[in-house]
């Protein structure tokens, strides 16, 4: 039996699991996201000794924050580019687990996650599927027919700039690359900043702000990609009334442009339903696609 090894790396948490290539999940556990030396020892250590409790792995999946260099061909393959995460550029997912001497399939964390939801959630059954979190940090990933979209590399769609609304009080937000783009004004960290709590402590008018941002985003998802399902998942989205406000600003938006979101967009923008999952799932995907390659 070969087993795959599964991470789903954030920014606050890495989630790892030990599965067999069916998707069945034999142990998982937490590590808290530090400096990467620290993470990264942590997160073999346990490998390590979940492997020598039930079987050899065999290959790696990895669904991570970022940015990451994706480029097969380029010597830094798998490494941490340009993230805001403080220690973390230049760090590679190569070198983290290269004492196992097995391969490593890479890939964004939202990637995972979209292959996760297209394979056994929201998505299943679905030709497009795009999964957008919202939480430490905002990424989307696209799935069409099972294969995660990317261009010279992976997306980076949670730093458009939204146009802001009539009513916005003009924040400065606090991405440290570009300020107001939608990740410095939607992210948990950019709404505890900016008002003091969360968003589910937030007024009806502070959600609607979000709402509005997110709104935007989700337009143009649909007029670049067209999915037959818009995922919304993370901690922000855990709001209570953010999503059914987003559906409603989101058709508000498009404004019956689009014949195919032209309708009640209950079933198009939709919560996670794999819930904190998608990402390990998908990070299984990942392993799987490896050894199926290898035979």
């Amino acid at each position: 039996m070969s087993l795959i090894g599964a991470i789903e790396a954030g920014g606050t948490k890495f989630v790892a699991a030990l599965a067999r290539r069916d998707g069945t999940l034999l142990e998982r556990a937490r590590i808290d996201t530090r400096a990467p030396d620290q993470t990264f020892a942590e997160l073999a250590d346990w490998f390590a000794a979940a492997s020598a409790r039930h079987c050899k792995i065999a290959a790696f999946g990895v669904a991570s924050f970022g940015p990451l260099d994706l480029d097969p061909a380029s010597p830094t393959h798998g490494s941490f580019t340009t993230t805001p995460k403080p220690g973390w550029s230049g760090a590679n997912w190569h070198r983290a687990l290269e004492r196992f001497g097995v391969p490593v399939a890479i890939d964004t964390d939202v990637n995972g996650a979209a292959m996760g939801e297209w394979m056994a959630g929201a998505g299943r059954g679905k030709r497009t599927v795009a999964y957008t979190t919202v939480g430490t940090g905002i990424g989307t990933g696209v799935v069409t027919e099972g294969h995660p979209l990317a261009g010279a590399s992976h997306y980076e769609m949670g730093h458009v700039r939204p146009a802001r609304p009539a009513h916005d009080d003009g924040w400065p937000g606090n991405c440290p690359y570009h300020g107001d783009c939608l990740e410095g004004l939607a992210n948990g960290p950019a709404i505890l900043a900016r008002w003091g709590h969360d968003l589910s402590a937030a007024s009806e008018e502070q959600v609607a702000l979000i709402a509005d941002y997110l709104a935007q985003f989700a337009m143009s998802l649909a007029l670049m990609h067209v999915p037959d399902v818009m995922v919304f998942g993370g901690g922000v989205l855990k709001a209570p009334g953010l999503l059914d406000m987003l559906r409603e600003k989101t058709r508000a938006q498009l404004a019956g442009y689009s014949a195919f979101y032209d309708r009640p967009l209950d079933e198009v923008i939709v919560a996670p339903q794999l819930g904190d999952d998608a990402g390990i799932t998908g990070a299984v995907a990942l392993g799987r696609a490896v050894l199926e390659g290898q035979g």
